[in-house]
Formats: structure tokens, C-alpha cells, sequence
């Protein structure tokens, strides 16, 4: 939640008469988290949203995650997937633990319906496509290299104006601005990579009042319903708070650069429990005469290390291609391949566009994962002729 934001009609106290023009009262929600400890908003409903006509059970697939055994690193070949439906019917889940679920989705139609998942926020990394992510709250249009955050608890859909390739990340908990970026007021800070300006909060647009029977598919911590309620979940009139859909696109995002080579932590985008995202894109190299540009070899002691790569020149990666997903797991070292370091002497920049994340417990793999899997990718370091 970038900063406190009131979008259309508001009653000048919380928590008091708000009259509609034919006399009756809108409903106030409270959309909170952490119970009443942590970031809320509150909206203004032309009914209230709690007239629930039906509920019956949603029937979905478990996901099973097996553990990384043997424990190697892995590349997921996401490009070979089929699957196409709507943004949840869509979804391959492929790496997860307690903490985070990582998968793709390759979405191809509208939903017909609503969804909420109240087990944790949800963040979605748009490859390829545009369309709009529907909310309470207001549209949120997308384009490609955005990323959507989606509260826990936001009842949303997504309506693709063009197939759309997605990343999404299922977290157990909230999806926020890693604190060293805030200052003590909470403003993002001159050293940040991103400022205010760059975070875009949903358009609210006229309350939808027709009532009927509009669909709701609920999920929370694999406890599944369809929910059928009489009022339309987009009837809000107006909306204040702090806690909100929102997307950042990264080609907005400010590389930070240095001397010498910068780990990923100068990369940082957001923060979860359990869980540190950041982004790579287009920047220039560092300016030491003696610098290399690629990273260096690293063993990742106690975190796995996932990274998608969206488009450029992979130049420390040799075999992965758009839409690739490596698996650098905790106790397998990881670095640039052979005969990378060498071709990247001298070179002043890079055209690469990439996200990761790194998970501090280890994470299990999906069927899907191991059906996608390159299984010869643990070797990509052998140099050539061993």
C-alpha cells in the first residue's frame, strides 16, 4: 500500500449516517487486515455486500508440491505449457511452500466470474497482454512488465483486452514496499527506485446497481465455495484508506548501479513473509576499469532462488529462453555458465528484463514443474568438451 488514498463520495466522518439520494443508507464495509491492527480501507456500498443467496462447494484440484530431491538446480521450460482459460481456470501452479506459490498462467478468455482469495495477498506479473483487473475499488488497466497487487481478501476479475502471460505469486501474507526504502512518516525515500508517482491505484468508475445473481469463488488456505450474491461487488460509490489493488510497472522502476558489481538486494521491489522480490531490467554496468558485469558464483545458504526471464539478452544464462523459470536451490551453487564471464568483459550494459524472488524455506515442485523441467540443466556448467 503505497500511501493513503479516497476515491469518489465519502460522508465526512467514518462510521456514521451516509444517505443514498432516495434516503437510504449506503453500507459502509470495513475492509481490514490483521484483524483491526493493520492497513484498512473503507468503502460505501450503494446495498450490502453480505446478501448471500447461495453457497455450494467449489471442487479444485490439491496441489502437491514434492520436495527438490534430489536437491539440484532446475530450469522450468514454461513456453512448452497448454493450458489456456480464464486468469484462475488458467493457473499451473509449479514451485510452492507454507509460504509463497509460484506458477503461470496463459489467459485467453474473460471471467465470467468474481474471486477472492483470502489466504494472503496475491501479486500478478504481467508478461505479454493487456485488459483490465475488475475490483470494488475501481479498474486497474494492465499492460505488459506490470506488476498487480491484489490484497488478501480483494474480490476481483480479469478481463483481458489481448492474451496475457502471467507470473503470479500466492503469498500466505501481505505483499509490501521493503522498509528500507520508507522513512519514519512512511514516504518513500530519495534513495528508493521507485517514487509515488509510479504506482498507479484503480479508476473508480460509476457504482454498478442492477441487481441478480453474480458469481464469487472463494479460496482460503485450500478451503474452496462458490458464492452466489444478489448485489454486484463493483456498487461501491466511494472508497478511503490504505489498503488497495495497485500496479507498478517495471520499466519505471530505477536500477540501482554501482563500481562494482550490485546483489540482488539493490534490485529489491517488494517484500512478503518468507519472501524478497526484485526486478532486473534495462541498466547500465558498473565503472570500475576492472569490473565484470555478469555476477559472480554464489551459493544461496539459505534461500531458493527463483527468477523468470522475461526478455534481453540472458548473458550469464546460456540455454534459457523467454518465459524460462530457474530453480537456484539452497545447498546447489549457482553463477555464470562457461565462457560467460570472458564475453562479458567490456560490455557497458544490459537489455534484460527479469523478476525473482527468493524464498527462505525451501520449496517443493509441482507435477506441472517436472513435466516442463529441462532435466540436463544441473549440467549447463560443465564446460564444453568434459
Amino acid at each position: 500500500m503505497p500511501s493513503y488514498l479516497s476515491r469518489g463520495e465519502l460522508p465526512p466522518k467514518r462510521h456514521i449516517q451516509f444517505r443514498r439520494p432516495d434516503g437510504g443508507l449506503y453500507a459502509e464495509e470495513l475492509f481490514s487486515t490483521k484483524g483491526f491492527e493493520s492497513a484498512y480501507s473503507l468503502l460505501y456500498h450503494l446495498r450490502p455486500p453480505t446478501a448471500t443467496l447461495e453457497v455450494r462447494q467449489w471442487k479444485r484440484p490439491e496441489v502437491i508440491f514434492d520436495a527438490n530431491e534430489p536437491l539440484r538446480n532446475r530450469h522450468i521450460q514454461t513456453g512448452r505449457s497448454k493450458k489456456t482459460g480464464d486468469a484462475i481456470e488458467a493457473r499451473v501452479p509449479l514451485l510452492g511452500n507454507s509460504d509463497m506459490v509460484v506458477g503461470i498462467a496463459d489467459v485467453v478468455a474473460p471471467m465470467p466470474y468474481f474471486y477472492r482469495n483470502v489466504g494472503g495477498d496475491e501479486m500478478l506479473f504481467v508478461h505479454r497482454g493487456t485488459g483490465t483487473i475488475e475490483t470494488p475499488f475501481g479498474n486497474v488497466d494492465y499492460r505488459p512488465h506490470d506488476y498487480i497487487i491484489l490484497p488478501c481478501g480483494t474480490t476481483y476479475r480479469m478481463l483481458p483486452s489481448s492474451p496475457s502471460r502471467v507470473l503470479y505469486h500466492q503469498s500466505a501474507g501481505m505483499i509490501v514496499i521493503p522498509k528500507k526504502y520508507r522513512n519514519e512518516f512512511g514516504q518513500l525515500e530519495e534513495h528508493a527506485p521507485y517514487y509515488e508517482r509510479d504506482f498507479r491505484a484503480p479508476v473508480l468508475d460509476a457504482p454498478v446497481s442492477e441487481q441478480g445473481e453474480y458469481e464469487v469463488r472463494v479460496t482460503n488456505h485450500g478451503r474452496n465455495a462458490v458464492y452466489t450474491v444478489q448485489n454486484h461487488p463493483c456498487d461501491v460509490i466511494g472508497w478511503d484508506g490504505y489498503c488497495y489493488p495497485y500496479a507498478f510497472n517495471v520499466d519505471e522502476f530505477a536500477p540501482i548501479t554501482g563500481k562494482l558489481h550490485q546483489p540482488p538486494p539493490a534490485h529489491a521491489t517488494f517484500e512478503a513473509p518468507g519472501a524478497a522480490f526484485c526486478a532486473f531490467v534495462p541498466r547500465m554496468f558498473d565503472y570500475h576499469p576492472l569490473a565484470i558485469p555478469i555476477p559472480y558464483n554464489h551459493s544461496s545458504v539459505d534461500c531458493d532462488e527463483v527468477i523468470y526471464y522475461v526478455s534481453g539478452d540472458f548473458m550469464s544464462r546460456r540455454g534459457v529462453e523467454e518465459g524460462s523459470i530457474t530453480l537456484h536451490a539452497a545447498g546447489a551453487p549457482h553463477g555464470p555458465q562457461p565462457g560467460a564471464v570472458e564475453s562479458s568483459l567490456g560490455k557497458t550494459s544490459t537489455d534484460e528484463i527479469a523478476v525473482m524472488v527468493d524464498t527462505f524455506a525451501p520449496l517443493g515442485i509441482a507435477r506441472a514443474a517436472i513435466e516442463l523441467e529441462d532435466e540436463t540443466y544441473y549440467k549447463s556448467w560443465v564446460s564444453q568438451g568434459a
